[in-house]
């Protein structure tokens, strides 16, 4: 029979010290709401005697969270376990999180203690602690480096004096797995009274192990998990939620348990926190990155229009996200390009796919990803480096903060018939104001649905890429440019979208003509 698996996040306290991930009191509320509508189970909401602000994020949460447990941390000294304390006296479910080393290397160049210094001041920590309390879980920082027979005496005694989880920290993602699962079988054999209380695990990412040396705990008999969100965290960061979580419910022969983890908001969770902290989550991520269920390669692709467990083994829709893409690039195949096409609304018989496939692939060849206005371009006939409807002269785009003036931008176009357009228009900022001018200047109404930077080089004269996608009656368009100018970047941009869209819309007026009147 299957147990549960507690879900322990730490994305507000640990992952919060990840270099550039600071977060305000009121982002921190924010994700503390989106942790408990995701089902977590204990949500440790922060330090609170590092600071006022700390101790102030944790209140909040606190009053505010009602359903999942509320952890604050605590060294083993009574200043730290009295903040904490009246950080939590509002909580629906308090619990209180104290810890000390109990490494060779930390107890002598840190602490300064002995063996039984070390044990004397956690056993201290703990009954305080229990105290003020029912919920005390106590870390052993740096447990793996420990040696084994002082964690055993080590955890013993907090379970005497009171401690209900006992945390066995991979603090700076040391071990291995068959290492980990080893020493929890160890503790679950030798630590006195350790049936009666909850074995959690917290592992770092040093060596990339994080989520694999958590699992292995889980597999020896741990059954609470601490994670965070993405695997934010001290240097390399933790243990991520969402692997934990769909490791579990993916892998129920290998692992007997269960999360109260509302999977299908993992997705959404994963971007809240990302907006917050101004990181993107890299798109090879694991479960809620861009790519973990896009396939470009043909073979793939096949398979995946042909059966999609052919190449997943997890639905998208389970972790939030709306469904898999087949991404069009160099190594798609036939039955991918024939797919889309017919997703678009094209029909194509065998043999006019054998020469749209030749145009294709010389297309990819020059691009990472083929979109569909480039797919329905060559369907249509349109050549990749045909002669541009519109390209620009010159751009002026004023705007000013602190005034009541909207952004303004001003430009100048050529056509590919000789003329020059000039036009003007005011939007909610400059990208909009100079899409406004554009859809003026051409005739061509877009609406921007995303728009992004990225700084290509390093530097202050640095090149910026920008990338919009927009729509046109209904349909995705996309457009890319580069310049040191920003500005200029995402007026090109814009501009390069528009040109898709008029090239593909004069060659639709002109294969409709034909088919009304033949060869």
């Amino acid at each position: 029979m299957s147990e549960r698996l507690l879900i322990f996040d730490t994305t507000l306290r640990d992952g919060e010290q990840s270099p550039g991930c600071t977060l305000n009191r009121a982002q921190k509320l924010r994700i503390a709401e989106a942790l408990q509508s995701l089902g977590v189970d204990v949500i440790e909401a922060g330090y609170p005697n590092a600071s006022e602000d700390d101790f102030d994020a944790v209140q909040a949460i606190a009053r505010s969270v009602r359903d999942a447990r509320i952890c604050g941390l605590a060294r083993c000294n009574e200043a730290d376990i009295r903040a904490t304390a009246a950080a939590l006296k509002d909580a629906a479910h308090p619990r209180i999180h104290v810890f000390i080393a109990s490494s060779p290397i930390h107890r002598e160049m840190k602490l300064r203690m002995g063996k039984a210094e070390v044990i004397g001041r956690a056993i201290a920590g703990v009954r305080q602690a229990r105290a003020l309390c029912a919920d005390i879980e106590f870390s052993a920082e740096d447990a793996t480096r420990s040696e084994p027979d002082f964690l055993v005496q080590l955890f013993s005694a907090v379970i005497d004096a009171g401690a209900t989880t006992i945390n066995v920290p991979d603090t700076v993602g040391f071990t291995t797995p068959g290492e980990y699962f080893e020493l929890i079988r160890m503790l679950k054999r030798d630590v006195r009274g350790i049936d009666g209380v909850t074995v959690s695990t917290h592992c770092h990412d040093d060596l990339g192990l994080a989520v694999a040396n958590s699992l292995a705990a889980v597999e020896a008999g741990a059954r609470q998990v601490e994670c965070t969100l993405t695997g934010i965290g001290e240097r390399a960061g933790n243990a991520a939620l969402e692997e934990i979580v769909m490791a579990v419910r993916t892998r129920p022969d290998r692992y007997p348990v269960f999360t109260n983890i509302r999977t299908p908001r993992l997705y959404g969770s994963a971007r809240l926190l990302s907006s917050f902290i101004g990181q993107a989550v890299p798109r090879n991520k694991a479960i809620v990155g861009e790519n973990a269920f896009a396939h470009e390669s043909g073979i793939h692709q096949h398979g995946m229009i042909a059966d999609r467990s052919t190449y997943e083994i997890m639905k998208p829709e389970d972790v939030g996200v709306p469904g898999s893409s087949l991404v069009l690039g160099k190594h798609s195949g036939r039955a991918a390009v024939r797919d889309r096409l017919a997703t678009l609304g094209y029909s194509i018989d065998d043999k006019h796919l054998d020469a749209l496939m030749v145009a294709y692939k010389r297309l990819a060849d020059r691009k990472k990803e083929v979109f569909d206005a480039d797919l329905e371009a060559l369907w249509l006939g349109v050549e990749d480096d045909a002669e541009q409807p519109w390209t620009m002269d010159a751009l002026h785009v004023a705007t000013a903060i602190g005034t009541r003036n909207e952004p303004t931008a001003s430009i100048a176009l050529c056509s590919a018939d000789g003329r020059t357009v000039r036009e003007a228009a005011v939007g909610d900022g400059p990208v909009d104001a100079i899409a406004n001018a554009l859809t003026r200047a051409t005739g061509v109404a877009i609406s921007v649905q995303d728009f992004a930077l990225q700084s290509v080089t390093s530097g202050g004269d640095a090149q910026g890429r920008a990338s919009v996608r927009v729509l046109h009656e209904g349909r995705e368009y996309r457009g890319q440019a580069i310049s040191t100018d920003v500005i200029e970047a995402s007026a090109r941009a814009l501009l390069e979208a528009i040109n898709r869209i008029s090239s593909v819309n004069a060659a639709r007026r002109r294969h409709t003509q034909f088919a009304e009147t033949g060869p």
